[in-house]
């Protein structure tokens, strides 16, 4: 009878052993960044991320080693970046992460629970898509905290601008762009440079013989959009990078180009697609808020309670919006006028104060919601697509070219975060 203790005690002890090893092995270390780490089953979740859209959209996939280097990739460039962020003390509270939620799930139509399973049946750990949003907006929040003071803009470039689109008839377009990066190392002799280029015309064959784009940026590009198939978005063409702009000027839909040589290396384009607009018309809404800003004194929690008593008082009619902002509003620049912030462009609002007011139908007032600056409940009161005037369309063109500047300037910001790092890849990995 001991003897068969002995022997299910010895049988569970190598159990727990192997058990333990192949937890390990999951979580070995794949990559050392600076004061970070980056860990097997993180590039093994990102691959499955990447294999579930892939499927969802009908994209084919390059090898699982390709998918490893860029996920790897990925995750050194998030690593040293969440690392900054700490050092620069920049965090994303609970509170403000679940009003994004919030906001993409009302984005969709769909109720906090009903997104949460969506999540779940998605990608299986709700948890695990909470972190990683966080860490999205906190990486984004890096790179436009450290990039926005790099930008100065001349007035005369933004005169020059609005005079070229002018004699355009203030109508543009928009391109949704493809992009394969071939990257040239830091310092690059004669002969890394060379081997660049042959491997950028090489992809560019390719591509002209009819390879699918986003298959090969997944596989070969060294941008920061590798991951999505180097799909940049749409941009306006006065936001793109200059040498993208000039390059693509008078171009079809899937249209071949390149490779245009910079700093970082090799480009080749594509245009996935093009769709007119026009610069003409603007979105106003005229609007109220309400702020109330936490404190050591008055609660996360509290504040937000404070706007729910509010809002079910305005919505039975039992208080009125402007004194309720006279009294409790703490935004010094509404306050004194019932929390009305007249008729504005809601694209200088902060992200979570302008989805909102997008998202409100008129004289409806929302749920409280987080911001940077505190808790807010705001009312939109009218919509209104105007003619743009002569400051408008200097607004405008103001932050086209800002957007060209912070996208050249971030791309330059993050290699240079890469290129500073102490990283170190894992043999076997």
């Amino acid at each position: 009878m001991k003897l068969s203790k002995i022997i299910v005690t010895a049988l569970l002890c190598c159990g727990s052993l192997a058990l333990n090893a192949q937890e390990r092995e999951v979580d070995r270390i794949t990559a050392i960044v600076d004061n970070g780490v980056v860990l097997k089953s993180d590039v093994t979740e990102v691959i499955n991320r990447v294999k579930r859209n892939a499927l969802a959209q009908g994209q084919t996939l390059p090898s699982d080693s390709a998918l490893h280097t860029q996920a790897l990739e990925r995750l050194i460039l998030t690593n040293i970046q969440l690392q900054l962020a700490q050092r620069m003390g920049l965090q994303i509270s609970d509170a403000q992460l679940d009003d994004t939620i919030r906001n993409i799930a009302q984005s969709e139509n769909l109720s906090l629970e009903a997104f949460r399973q969506k999540i779940t049946e998605d990608e299986g750990d709700y948890e695990r898509f909470r972190e990683r949003l966080r860490e999205e907006i906190i990486t984004g929040e890096v790179v436009r905290a450290n990039v926005q003071r790099r930008i100065y803009i001349n007035p005369k470039e933004v005169d020059t601008l609005m005079k070229i689109m002018e004699e355009q008839g203030a109508v543009s377009e928009q391109y949704n762009l493809g992009h394969i990066l071939i990257a040239i190392p830091n310092q690059a002799t004669n002969e890394a440079i060379q081997d660049a280029k042959d491997r950028a015309t090489k992809t560019l064959e390719l591509l002209r013989e009819g390879s699918d784009f986003k298959r090969i940026a997944i596989a070969s590009s060294s941008g920061s959009k590798a991951l999505e198939g180097g799909d940049l978005g749409w941009m306006n063409i006065n936001e793109m990078p200059t040498l993208f702009s000039e390059a693509i000027r008078g171009r079809k839909k899937s249209d071949i180009i390149g490779p245009l040589r910079s700093g970082a290396g090799f480009h080749i384009l594509t245009i996935f697609d093009i769709r007119g607009e026009n610069v003409a018309e603007i979105q106003e809404v005229n609007s109220r808020h309400i702020l109330i800003k936490p404190s050591i004194i008055l609660s996360e929690e509290r504040a937000r309670s404070m706007l729910t008593e509010f809002v079910t008082k305005l919505r039975t009619g039992d208080a009125d919006f402007a004194e309720l902002a006279k009294e409790y509003s703490e935004d010094p620049g509404s306050k004194l006028n019932g929390g009305e912030l007249g008729w504005s462009d809601t694209s200088i609002f902060v992200p979570a104060f302008r989805d909102t007011l997008n998202r409100l139908e008129p004289n409806e007032i929302s749920e409280p919601f987080r911001t940077e600056h505190g808790w807010h409940i705001t009312q939109v009161l009218g919509k209104r697509t105007i003619d743009a005037t002569a400051d408008k369309k200097r607004e405008q063109i103001y932050r086209m070219i800002f957007n060209r500047r912070f996208n050249e300037e971030s791309e330059s910001f993050l290699r240079e975060l890469r290129n500073e790092a102490h990283i170190e890849v894992m043999s076997g990995n």
